[in-house]
């Protein structure tokens, strides 16, 4: 992967100023480190994929000793390929503790990959939009998995999963709200927030870790 996409000073200080009371959340947080990094930053876009499903739903412990125990059952530190994947026996991913749903969604994202109706080397020249549309067409895969890959894996500076629970957390806890906003309101709260939303939801992710740490 490619060196992480950040925003420049300029385009951060322009977005609290549209959104002063945005802006004083970013100025007391952890500052939008650019992405990709992290674990998504390893390995191709396959893997990054496929680690994204196995984490889905799971306690972190509990996810990194399951994808670990993925990640041996072929030669080579990291997550089996796309080609592997498919190699794998049943019984293979449910010694690791990987559940039938998820062994299916990694095996039609590689049955995929293999027949070309998902393209992920191409995904540098596709929009957001096509991105989502791609890969929600693979089993298992949702609007939230994607958006999750356009933001940490593809550093795309505009993603807003208006129905993630903790974005949606983040916006009642910045606005001091009784209730959690609708992932339609939070998309109408997001506007101003264009073209930086994956700014706005890494706040509204802090916002949460904030709120509980407190």
């Amino acid at each position: 992967m490619g060196s992480a996409v950040k925003p420049t000073a300029a385009q951060l200080a322009e977005l609290a100023r549209r959104d002063p009371v945005l802006g004083e959340a970013m100025a007391r947080v952890t500052p939008y480190p650019g992405f990709p990094a992290g674990p998504l930053a390893r390995g191709s876009h396959f893997q990054a994929i496929a680690r994204s499903i196995t984490f889905q739903q799971l306690a972190g412990a509990a996810a990194r000793t399951i994808y670990g125990r993925v990640c041996e059952l072929t030669p080579g530190p990291g997550f089996p390929t796309a080609q592997e994947c498919l190699e794998i026996a049943d019984e293979g991913y449910r010694g690791a503790g990987l559940s039938a749903a998820k062994t299916r969604a990694i095996r039609d994202l590689a049955g995929r990959c293999a027949d070309g109706s998902v393209r992920l080397r191409a995904v540098s020249r596709m929009s957001d939009a096509e991105v989502v549309e791609m890969l929600s067409a693979v089993w298992g895969i949702g609007e939230w998995t994607a958006q999750m890959f356009l933001m940490f894996r593809l550093g795309r500076l505009d993603v807003m999963p208006a129905g993630d629970l903790g974005v949606r957390e983040g916006v009642r806890l910045l606005d001091g709200l009784a209730e959690r906003p609708t992932p339609r309101e939070v998309l109408a709260r997001a506007e101003p927030w264009r073209p930086l939303r994956s700014v706005g939801t890494w706040v509204m992710y802090r916002l949460c870790d904030e709120a509980r740490e407190g």
